[in-house]
């Protein structure tokens, strides 16, 4: 594996929750962070995708920003009727 080491700067009190995790889970904070990284990444891409389909679903019905904010108030509006 190509790897490269990086210098890292923490808040003392979230290095120590980094710490009480990697050590309850059998790991380095070296694999917690590349988890947690990869995880965010991953996360990221996700939500990108999401936006780029709501965005061309809104674009090919000719939607404003106007129109989706009434329609998800209208939405919220209906689900506090029925509870």
């Amino acid at each position: 594996m190509n790897t490269a080491t990086v210098n890292i700067s923490f808040q003392k009190n979230l290095l120590s929750e980094i710490d009480v995790v990697a050590k309850r889970e059998h790991r380095t904070r070296s694999e917690l962070l590349r988890e947690a990284a990869r995880a965010y990444i991953d996360r990221r891409r996700r939500w990108e995708g999401i936006f780029s389909y709501g965005e061309s679903i809104a674009s090919a019905r000719n939607l404003s920003e106007d129109d989706i904010a009434y329609e998800i108030s209208q939405l919220r509006t209906e689900k506090k009727s029925r509870q």
